[in-house]
């Protein structure tokens, strides 16, 4: 690699992970200040407060690498147009498109970061931080297999297939043990709705209780459209237990609409999720081709502070749009591919424009 394309991609990486880090810090911090509302509730300590913002940092980190990128690129490009390094390679024949070239470089290697960080390290931290949390606030505990979410509630461990966001059970197992361990009854249920704390409304139940009082065990088989079940599991529990979809892996992601499609459920969310996480990796690749034209720009005084401020607020319009069309996508059954899809492309286009636009000056 020449020199001037190691020097470039130096500068750039060093200010991208600079930006990073500042980033993931000041929302670190605003987490911890958030998590110590809830020092005090039930076993829920400082120190579970810190650890559960440590696993979560991987998730930010996630979330904020495009943003990054964008501040870091303007902030390295505006220090090199300010020093006339920019003009220097532009007089030595090096073309806006090859200089882009050398940023995709880089925000190449920060889009496989996102993708790995995506898959293999931000959702088993989500999964550890939430069961640490609930075990901590609720002493309930809670594991997730390939046969469901199982919880133990009590005297009673719960298997729960499915939870929708608006904390709805589905295909629920409930076995029930006595004193002295002794299995009391085993109950199913297709759906399960909250009505207040403590008590829960369950359909098409199908109840096996067995009887422990004679000599030998007896078992029976009752059948009922609807009861009430009393369990310590609320709304807010459930949620907790969920691993937010944009945090979900693909594969779990993939697998959980296969189980939503067959029992004709809303997918919706989820699909948006899926997509996002396949075009998020390549939103460092846009960033990198939007700070381009601005960092470009030659200005020796006050430039590169107002460049960095607007870095700033095109990082956060960028954060904002990626919430705002996957709500109004749910919202709206909005097709789940152009909702993920169309802030990206948005400032790709606004992004090509100001390339062009730079190269005809």
């Amino acid at each position: 690699m020449k020199i001037y394309r190691k020097h470039l991609c130096r500068e750039i990486l060093a200010a991208i992970l600079l930006v990073l880090a500042a980033l993931v810090a000041l929302y670190g911090f605003f987490d911890v200040i958030e998590s110590l509302k809830d020092v005090g509730r039930g076993g829920f300590s400082a120190r579970h407060a810190f650890a559960y913002v440590g696993l979560r940092l991987p998730g930010r980190c996630y979330e904020l690498m495009p943003i990054a990128v964008l501040i870091g690129a303007l902030y390295a490009l505006s220090g090199l147009a300010r020093h006339s390094e920019i003009t220097v390679l532009r007089a030595s024949g090096m073309t806006t498109w090859q200089l882009l070239a050398q940023l995709f470089t880089v925000a190449g290697v920060f889009a496989v970061v996102a993708l790995l960080m995506g898959e293999l390290v931000v959702p088993p931290a989500e999964r550890v931080a939430q069961d640490m949390r609930l075990q901590a606030i609720h002493r309930v505990v809670a594991r997730e297999f390939g046969s469901g979410l199982w919880v133990k509630d009590d005297r009673a461990f719960v298997n729960i297939r499915a939870a929708t966001p608006d904390a709805s059970l589905e295909q629920v197992r409930v076995y029930q043990f006595d004193a002295q361990n002794r299995l009391r009854y085993v109950m199913d249920a297709r759906q399960g709705t909250f009505l207040e704390p403590g008590k829960w409304r369950l359909r098409d139940v199908v109840r096996t209780s067995i009887d422990h009082d004679g000599a030998d065990p007896l078992a029976s088989v009752e059948r009922k459209a609807e009861t009430h079940w009393a369990s310590a599991l609320t709304p807010d529990i459930v949620n907790m237990l969920m691993v937010a979809p944009e945090r979900m892996s693909l594969v779990s992601l993939v697998t959980y609409l296969r189980h939503l499609w067959k029992n004709h459920q809303k997918t919706g969310r989820y699909e948006i999720a899926l997509w996002k996480k396949l075009f998020h990796p390549l939103a460092a690749l846009v960033m990198v081709a939007l700070a381009l034209p601005f960092g470009c720009a030659h200005s020796r005084v006050g430039g590169v502070s107002m460049q960095i401020f607007g870095g700033v607020m095109v990082g956060v319009l960028f954060h904002m749009l990626n919430g705002l069309f996957s709500s109004l996508g749910v919202i709206r059954s909005w097709p789940p591919l152009a909702s993920a899809v169309a802030p990206p492309a948005l400032f790709l286009v606004a992004a090509l424009l100001l390339l062009w636009w730079t190269e005809r000056r």
